[in-house]
Parts: C-alpha cells; sequence; structure tokens
C-alpha cells in the first residue's frame, strides 16, 4: 500500500514538472519577459513533432509582425542552469549562460503552457 502511494507521488511530481507534451497543435500564451510575464493578450500556435517545436504568431495581441510568422523554431531541450525547456537552435543552447525570453534561447513552460519572449 505504501508502495502504490510512494509511487503515484512520485508520477504525479513528475508530471507535474512539465514533460514534453505529445506531438500535436496547442495554442500558448505569450509571457513577455520585460512585463514580468504578462501576455497582454497575445497568445500562439505551438506545433511539436517529437522534439521539434514551431512556434508562430497566430493574429492575437499587439505582435509586430503578422499572422503565420514563425516567432521560433527549433529543438526541445532542457536548460541546464535553469531546468527549464528551453527552444534550441543549436546543441550549445542547453548550456547558455542565460535563458529567460530575453537572453539566450526562448523559454518554453509546458505546465503553464507559455512561450517566453522579449
Amino acid at each position: 500500500m505504501r508502495l502504490t502511494i510512494l509511487l503515484t507521488l512520485l508520477l504525479s511530481a513528475t508530471i507535474a514538472s512539465g514533460q514534453i507534451p505529445k506531438s500535436g497543435t496547442y495554442t500558448y500564451d505569450i509571457a513577455f519577459a520585460e512585463w514580468g510575464g504578462k501576455s497582454n493578450g497575445a497568445n500562439c500556435t505551438v506545433i511539436i513533432k517529437g522534439d521539434s517545436i514551431k512556434v508562430i504568431h497566430n493574429g492575437t495581441g499587439n505582435l509586430t509582425g503578422k499572422k503565420g510568422d514563425i516567432l521560433e523554431a527549433g529543438v526541445i531541450m532542457k536548460h541546464k542552469k535553469t531546468g527549464k525547456y528551453i527552444i534550441a537552435r543549436n546543441p550549445h543552447d542547453k548550456d547558455a549562460e542565460e535563458a529567460n525570453g530575453c537572453e539566450g534561447p526562448s523559454l518554453i513552460d509546458f505546465v503553464k503552457k507559455k512561450f517566453w519572449m522579449c
């Protein structure tokens, strides 16, 4: 009984930490780093295929550019310093000093469904 409870808690903690979602198309809020993570009504389309990700302007909010523009594309990796998921353009991005949407690779939060940008 204790083992079952322990395994359930461990599984819940793993899921809550934000595993990569299944391949598919999702809508995420855009968190602006310079505005403390507020989205101001902007969101985007996120397309995941395995470990590849593409973030696309969907026409909402006051974003520069137009609907259909690619905001970010790359490979999903964990940033070594922060432990957060990033959108990497090269393997060295996981070792970047900063990863916050303004400096270094872009962050993607699978739990809160937020794409961070500056």
